[in-house]
């Protein structure tokens, strides 16, 4: 998974797993193990990336109250 995945295709990754257990009668541990894992890395990266993006929202906003007080 790159670095800068896009949220969107990660939450499309994480239904598409949801859907893979809602649709099965008789679930593979196995697979079902290794799907969890996966889901577990999105997951791991998309609040890594969430916390990116607050960042990024910070530096604006923090950018946007100096101009003001200038």
């Amino acid at each position: 998974m790159s670095k800068k995945e896009n949220l969107s295709d990660n939450l499309k990754k994480l239904s598409e797993t949801a859907q893979w257990f809602e649709n099965r009668e008789d679930v593979d541990v196995e697979e079902g193990l290794k799907k969890v894992k996966e889901a577990v890395e999105v997951i791991k990266e998309s609040k890594k990336r969430l916390k990116e993006i607050e960042n990024e929202f910070e530096k604006v906003k923090k950018e946007l109250d100096e101009e003001e007080q200038e």
